[in-house]
């Protein structure tokens, strides 16, 4: 039986010390106030050039980031491994707008799969289209609106860098995420997803699209994918995750007066999480799954269902995956009873990836118990080893 209860396999990587700064960072970002304050000064301070970044890089950057640079990562990847646990790089620069900015983002993320492309400890790449393109332009082929001539040659580049990005996925048989982003921009990224489905996903799942499933139309959309995979006989990688955007979503659609797209409660968001996984686990002759899940029931039932259906837990088809730095609970446990998990290892300059740092402080903050969860397991393993 797994547990997650146990610390020392959850912990069984960290030192004393390590533990230490763990405790003393998920305390301070417990503290909504402060978060809230870090978010308004923590980008100006670096803007302004005050000599904070050595303390980001030793605390929160440490925590949650493997590195500036691809290599830098190194030694994050052989750490994980050690204890059968995958890395999947994720270059988390965000928010740029210029032509060459967007071909930058697209060379490093082929970087990232010529990194893994013989390394069995990096099972999956992953891109956000938002490195690839503009925000508006996205929102506006969401919402099918008419595009200049120079917008649809604009199009035309987005879906150049992200066959580009696929074509290499698929050359070297590394299977590739597609990141979910805000529900007004996901459409256009549905229908990049789809068109390289449809093109690299014939014999196996290279192409993975992401399904929040905090929003309450994700599972049915799922449910269609799989129908049309089957009709039109390829496969389907599925990222099952619950979502990043709830507070942005409800905000922008109250303002907006229109539905809001998330679910009512956490209620629904978890019930259709389980109804996904079980989903994909009756559909996995065609159907292979990434569960990027912190719920340790969630985790749990994927357990059961696969013991359920005789799935092997080192089945390929089947993979867990928790952000670096948190939930080590999950993974340590599930991987040392072997089964197939990785953590998301993002990468990138201090300054370049604060705004993922931030959105991972509010995320603790925020998430029910999720700073009380990581607090407590932390405290209980340094009790456990002073006996």
């Amino acid at each position: 039986m797994i547990s997650f209860d146990n610390t020392e396999k959850a912990f069984i990587s960290k030192s004393d010390a390590d533990l230490i700064r763990s405790y003393r960072l998920f305390k301070i970002i417990g503290n909504p106030t402060f978060v809230k304050l870090g978010a308004v000064f923590t980008p100006l301070a670096l803007n302004l050039h005050l000599p904070i970044k050595g303390i980001i890089k030793n605390t929160i950057y440490k925590q949650f980031v493997g590195g500036e640079t691809i290599a830098e990562c190194d030694a994050a990847i052989k750490e994980l491994a050690k204890y059968n646990i995958g890395t999947i790089l994720d270059y988390s620069v965000e928010g740029k707008e210029t032509e060459p900015d967007f071909d930058a983002c697209m060379n490093e993320t082929i970087e990232t799969i010529h990194r893994a492309k013989n390394d069995v400890s990096i099972p999956f790449c992953v891109f956000k289209v938002t490195g690839l393109a503009r925000f508006a332009l996205l929102e506006k082929v969401s919402a099918k609106g008419n595009l200049t001539n120079a917008e649809n040659t604009e199009w035309e580049c987005v879906r150049g860098r992200v066959h580009s990005i696929c074509e290499q996925a698929y050359k070297f048989s590394k299977p590739l995420f597609f990141d979910a982003e805000e529900s007004w921009i996901q459409p256009a990224i549905d229908d990049l997803a789809t068109e390289n489905k449809e093109k690299f996903n014939k014999e196996t799942a290279i192409i993975y699209n992401t399904y929040q499933l905090y929003r309450h139309d994700r599972f049915i959309y799922l449910a269609q994918c799989i129908k049309e995979a089957k009709e039109k006989n390829y496969h389907i990688g599925a990222k099952l995750v619950r979502g990043a955007y709830m507070e942005k979503e409800r905000k922008r659609a109250a303002e907006q007066s229109y539905p809001s797209p998330i679910q009512p409660n956490k209620e629904g968001s978890d019930a259709d999480y389980n109804l996904a996984l079980e989903l994909c686990v009756k559909n996995i002759d065609c159907v292979s799954i990434c569960a990027g899940t912190h719920n340790e029931q969630s985790s749990l039932l994927l357990v059961d269902l696969m013991q359920k259906n005789n799935i092997q837990p080192n089945d390929k088809r089947i993979y867990f995956a928790q952000l670096l730095g948190m939930s080590d609970h999950i993974s340590y446990n599930l991987s040392l009873a072997k089964y197939n998990v990785a953590k998301y290892v993002p990468y990138g300059p201090v300054k370049e990836v604060l705004p993922y740092l931030l959105r991972r402080a509010q995320e603790n903050t925020s998430v029910k118990g999720q700073t009380g969860r990581e607090l407590s397991l932390i405290i209980k393993e340094k009790k456990r080893r002073k006996k």
